[in-house]
């Protein structure tokens, strides 16, 4: 017979193993799913891996710099093998973390691969065998994968995903990336420090798409200087054999060239994990892209069936999927809740990083809105100077009228850490007005980003008012 469970969860990434918990805590029965390792692809060959080395490469190019300062040091030299133990060990204990928190609250984990077999039932292939299950509601977390291209299909040795990029244990002297987004340039910053030459093809007009241009530029200026070549309205056509050597030919505005590419990285995408799901059985509808649709509760087409994070669509954002699922769960509770997000930000760990929040400028102006920018670089910041790293600005869009906040974007040191503050700033609906009479500490780096929001009110201290 089949068990009878509250609350199933399909899929432990970050917007799976959060709904189970809050589900657990508010009183459900629930058995959370999952067919590799808990945490999903975000902790395990994502988001954590690739900030572990990030941080490394950042280290490695600080201590190369070092001599700016009066600091002497010698050649450096990285253990690529021993940096991945490093890597695993992060990645591990935040894998048994998330094991402890669902036993601890009393959270049924099973590893298996799960599939519907009816509107309210399930079955899970497992090593020992198939076991069905029958449930009241259910939670889909199933996330996505990289996207491969017809010509550059996944091979896992010369044509690899970010996983397999993360995973390397020997620096590629040549690497090539195709699609210059937000992972492929990640991932090809840091080979580039550590010494690999890196060449980066993007079919769009500039890398980053959609992200704010000044920001952009600021990027693309830097990864040139660490020797990185950047191709925009380029697109890779092929690779082949010649003389031994991989050869990838792009076809560039300028005509066709050939780059030498020990490995070729493509970055150009995610899509969904629901082949082998058959939500379909269970009533589920899907959208013309293959996500799953759902309403503001995160209720799919069976009202009894919910679904988080990256297969109801972009954006592909793990603190996304982590609202989600907590929403999907508390829904399922029967609390009064929906997706109300106001602010939902964004940040890339490029050197300088990208963060942004809201607005941006040209989606403002593409809307029509009367509006007032106020943009102040890090080098007009103290604390950013004394650091050697103020490359960047904050850059505050608010209403003409009102002065509420309507976005923000910040390129430069830590603009990881420092959106938050305006994401709460928005997401509470204040003014650059309530920014400038906030007190920041001295010598700090927020005080960018108080002196941003005196120069959208015309007003500021440290940079000549527009």
């Amino acid at each position: 017979m089949a068990r009878q469970v509250d609350v199933v969860v399909i899929g432990a990434g970050p917007g799976g193993y959060p709904a189970a918990i809050r589900a657990a805590q508010l009183g459900k029965r629930v058995l959370l799913i999952e067919r590799d390792r808990l945490g999903g692809e975000c902790l395990n060959y994502g988001c954590i891996p690739s900030k572990a080395l990030i941080h490394t490469g950042n280290l490695v190019h600080a201590i190369e710099r070092a001599g700016e300062r009066g600091v002497e040091t010698g050649p450096v030299k990285v253990d690529l093998v021993r940096l991945q133990q490093w890597k695993s060990s992060v990645v591990q204990r935040l894998v048994n973390g998330i094991g402890q928190l669902c036993k601890g609250n009393g959270v049924d984990v099973v590893s298996g691969l799960a599939s519907f077999t009816g509107p309210n039932t399930l079955q899970i292939r497992r090593p020992g065998g198939l076991e069905d299950f029958s449930f009241t509601d259910a939670i889909i977390a199933t996330g996505g994968r990289p996207s491969d291209l017809p010509s550059f299909r996944f091979d896992g040795l010369m044509v690899i995903s970010t996983k397999e990029a993360l995973e390397l244990e020997r620096t590629p002297p040549n690497l090539a990336i195709i699609g210059g987004g937000v992972s492929g340039l990640e991932i090809g910053t840091f080979y580039a420090k550590l010494g690999s030459r890196v060449v980066v093809t993007e079919i769009m007009e500039q890398l980053l798409p959609g992200t704010d241009p000044d920001a952009v530029r600021i990027v693309t200026r830097n990864l040139q200087k660490l020797g990185m070549e950047i191709h925009v309205k380029s697109q890779a056509r092929g690779w082949r054999e010649d003389k031994g050597q991989t050869i990838v030919d792009i076809v560039t505005p300028e005509g066709l060239i050939a780059r030498r590419a020990d490995i070729v990285l493509v970055t150009v995408g995610r899509r969904p994990n629901t082949d082998e799901l058959h939500a379909e059985k269970a009533g589920v509808q899907f959208g013309p892209r293959g996500h799953i649709q759902v309403d503001r509760q995160l209720r799919t087409s069976n009202p009894h069936v919910f679904a988080v994070g990256d297969v109801v669509g972009p954006p592909f954002l793990a603190h996304k999927a982590t609202k989600e699922g907590l929403v999907a769960a508390e829904v399922i509770a029967g609390h009064p809740v929906e997706l109300d997000v106001h602010a939902m930000p964004a940040a890339i760990f490029t050197d300088p990083e990208i963060a942004t929040v809201g607005l941006q400028e040209s989606e403002a102006a593409a809307q029509g809105r009367k509006i007032r920018v106020g943009k102040v670089p890090f080098a007009a910041i103290g604390r950013a100077l004394t650091t050697g790293e103020y490359d960047g600005f904050v850059k505050l869009i608010a209403d003409a009228d009102t002065k509420i906040l309507l976005g923000a974007t910040i390129v430069g040191p830590d603009a990881s850490d420092l959106i938050s503050e305006l994401t709460l700033a928005l997401e509470m609906g204040a003014s650059v007005t309530d920014i400038a009479l906030t007190v920041h500490p001295h010598p700090t780096l927020p005080e960018a980003i108080m002196e941003t929001a005196e120069a959208a009110l015309g007003q500021a201290i440290h940079v000549l008012n527009r």
